[in-house]
């Protein structure tokens, strides 16, 4: 009786946190309608019009549209090959809103100023990348504790606090790219965690001593104005809600 009793308790309290997220990202998206009627969508929730698979005319069968996101389902077939893909149009001040989910052990990423040339192979040679991860449940999230968490500047900056909802439920993102102040800013949920420079020598600094000295990411972050980019890790992630308010 007492283990029917707890186990009760436990599905109420799942119940009101999976609420309490719901009605956060409610919440978030009705003060960008208040705030602003600049935001322009970049997925209508029902076609893949403005996107393309990376290097690409065409975009990737390996995305798909369920229940309004677009879907990458890895599992699904054996499509081989890197399947990110990218707007067609680019930007270069910015803030961008959009909501992710991730399966459990996933990881996944949203790039910006991604530069799209046959001399380089993926976005993330390119463009930096904001995480997006399954906290709990990917090595990524212990290796190296916090610079590879969810919302992070992916290896350069770490979040100043776990505030990403469990796997397979939505979170909601703020990115915004400013070039003409230097800077950039996460907001997860919310909450602020991340802030950074964008260009120049404050941005330079940002790489040494990560993973992006090498000369395989010596463009990195180069380019003001560039596409933004969703990630194929090898994990199911879904995305929806994304649009983009242009700033001066």
């Amino acid at each position: 009786m007492k283990n029917i009793i707890l186990s009760l308790a436990i599905i109420l309290i799942s119940c009101k946190e999976t609420t309490k997220e719901k009605q956060k990202i409610e919440l978030d998206n009705k003060a960008e309608k208040a705030t602003s009627n600049d935001w322009v969508y970049l997925f209508d929730g029902e076609t893949f019009n403005g996107w393309h698979q990376y290097n690409k005319k065409e975009m990737s069968p390996a995305w798909s549209i369920k229940d309004g996101a677009m879907t990458f389902s890895p599992l699904e077939k054996n499509y081989g090959g890197s399947h990110d893909i990218i707007t067609d149009n680019s930007f270069t001040n910015f803030i961008l809103s959009l909501e992710w989910k991730i399966s459990k052990n996933g990881n996944s990423g949203i790039f910006w100023s991604v530069k799209e040339d046959p001399k380089y192979y993926a976005p993330y040679q390119s463009g930096p990348e904001i995480q997006v991860l399954d906290n709990d449940g990917h090595p990524d999230a212990f290796i190296k504790p916090k610079f590879h968490q969810a919302g992070a500047l992916y290896d350069l900056v770490e979040p100043k606090s776990d505030v990403c909802n469990p796997a397979e439920n939505w979170n909601h993102v703020l990115l915004e790219i400013n070039h003409n102040k230097n800077q950039g800013s996460v907001k997860l949920n919310g909450t602020e965690i991340v802030a950074f420079p964008v260009n120049g020598k404050e941005w330079q600094d940002l790489l040494i001593g990560s993973k992006f000295e090498s000369k395989e990411f010596k463009d990195l972050g180069i380019y003001q104005t560039g596409h933004i980019g969703l990630q194929d890790h090898g994990d199911i992630v879904s995305f929806r809600n994304i649009k983009i308010r242009e700033i001066e």
